[in-house]
This record gives C-alpha cells, sequence and structure tokens, in this order.
C-alpha cells in the first residue's frame, strides 16, 4: 500500500481524537454527580467487543498474511503468533511497572470517588498526587494505543475508525479517574481538566512516535509485527481492563450485551466497507 500525505494526516486525526476524549470524561466528573454505571457497563462492553473482534478477524490475520508473503505460510504464521504474545507482554510489563494505587485499570465509581475525595479535603496534597499520578499511569497506557491507532489508520481507515472509536469509549472513565481527585485537591474545575486533557495527548505522541520511526522502514516483515503486536496490546487491553471494569458496575449481562453488540456492529462494518 502506497502511504500518501491524506494517509497520515487522517491517521493523526483519528488518533488525536481518540486521545481527547479523557477531556469528555473529566466534564463529565463535574457535571454528574454519580455515574451511569448500567450505561458505561455497555458502553465498555461495547468497546472490548470492537477491539476483540477487529483484533483476531482483522489485524492479526493482516499481520499473518503479510508475514505469509515474505516467510511462507507456517513460519509466517510462527512469527505473527510471537509478535502477538510480545504485544501482550509489553503492555502487561506497563502494568506491572505501575502501582495499582495510580494504575487507570483500577477505575472507580465517581460517587465513591466524589465521597472519598471529600472525607479527605485536608489532605490536599495526597489528593493532588493520586491524580497527577493518575494523569501519568494512564499518558503510559495511552502511547501504545495511540500508537495502534496510528498504524491501523494509515494501512485501513475504516479499521482505523472503528480502533479510534473503541479506545475513545474507553478513555472516558480514565478522565474521571483523573479529574476528580485533583479538583477535590485544587478546588479549580480549569486545572483539573487540564490535567486530564493532557494525559491524552500521549495516544497522538503515540502515532509521532510510529511515524517517524516505524514509517521510515516499512515493510512487509515491519508490518506484519507492528500489527501482530497491536492486536495482542488490543485484546490485553479487552481482557484485563474493559471487561472486569464493565462487569464491577454489577451489570453482567448489559456488559455481555455490550460485548455482543460490538463484535456484531464490527464484523458487519468490515463486510460493507
Amino acid at each position: 500500500m502506497e502511504i500518501t500525505t491524506g494517509n497520515i494526516l487522517f491517521a493523526f486525526a483519528v488518533t488525536l481524537l481518540a486521545g481527547l476524549s479523557t477531556g469528555i470524561g473529566s466534564a463529565l466528573a463535574f457535571y454528574t454527580k454519580q455515574t451511569d454505571k448500567k450505561f458505561l457497563s455497555g458502553a465498555l462492553g461495547f468497546s472490548a467487543g470492537v477491539m476483540i473482534y477487529v483484533s483476531f478477524v482483522e489485524i492479526f490475520a493482516k499481520a499473518n498474511d503479510s508475514l505469509a508473503l515474505v516467510y511462507g505460510p507456517t513460519k509466517g504464521y510462527w512469527v505473527a503468533m510471537a509478535a502477538f504474545f510480545g504485544g501482550i507482554l509489553v503492555i502487561a510489563l506497563i502494568d506491572h511497572f505501575v502501582p495499582s494505587g495510580e494504575n487507570p485499570h483500577e477505575i472507580r465509581d465517581v460517587s465513591e470517588m466524589t465521597e472519598e475525595a471529600a472525607a479527605e479535603v485536608a489532605e490536599e496534597r495526597q489528593l493532588l498526587r493520586m491524580g497527577l499520578f493518575s494523569a501519568l499511569a494512564i499518558a503510559i497506557h495511552n502511547f501504545p494505543e495511540g500508537l495502534a491507532t496510528f498504524i491501523a489508520a494509515i494501512q485501513d481507515p475504516t479499521l482505523g475508525i472503528s480502533i479510534a472509536v473503541a479506545i475513545a469509549i474507553h478513555n472516558i472513565p480514565e478522565g474521571i479517574a483523573v479529574s476528580v481527585p485533583i479538583y477535590y485537591a485544587t478546588g479549580t474545575k480549569k486545572r483539573a481538566f487540564l490535567y486530564s486533557f493532557l494525559s491524552g495527548l500521549s495516544e497522538p505522541l503515540g502515532a509521532i512516535v510510529g511515524y517517524f520511526v516505524l514509517l521510515r522502514w516499512v515493510n512487509d516483515v515491519m508490518f506484519g509485527i507492528v500489527f501482530a503486536m497491536v492486536a495482542g496490546i488490543m485484546v490485553y487491553i479487552s481482557l484485563d481492563e474493559l471487561l472486569p471494569t464493565a462487569e464491577k458496575y454489577g451489570f453482567h449481562h448489559t456488559a455481555i450485551y455490550g460485548l455482543i453488540a460490538g463484535m456484531a456492529v464490527m464484523a458487519v462494518s468490515l463486510g460493507l466497507f
């Protein structure tokens, strides 16, 4: 596939929009006293469904095809498989080195965070530290997501949009995790929104790294390995973050219905385009 300036600009645009959705979560935290748990559970399930389906059916398949052109069907598959689990290892290591107290995967309800924050208003430094560490942790997690979205959008714009929407959905509660403690520590919505907004900018930063580093050496092997790693990263995020968080809100069947709906929407979109 020939990579044009239009492809690159489009990929940057969808990656940026996905990253900025943390700001939506920040705004929701200010104007809702309690999270709509049922809706959020379904939305996170939907996001997981999109990411899991597209990872196995589309992304890994394309990676395998690309590597098979170079190494042959058998060796190409083993290289793709190794890259897939390599992607899982990368995101798992990131999780391991981010302390659980500041890990954005430990998302809490808005009302829980508000009550906790209100009880600790006197400890403003502690709250501010929690919010800032949450912002840093989310920025670290968002970086490979931005890389994944950018690479996918470069190769297939429709696929890039689907991934960006799924990532945008799960970035919303991450924005809440940053903004609430900072708001209660500082008393200013502007500062809380700013840090939440900035934490999402690591996704377009991932796209920039993808452009300056990966695209310089793009070929069938590089494309196949990166795409397989992207599939692994997205599956891990879905299984480790999205589905457990959706389940945590207490609407098991809503999360599963969302998961199935996400898969169905992705299946239909891939068939139509």
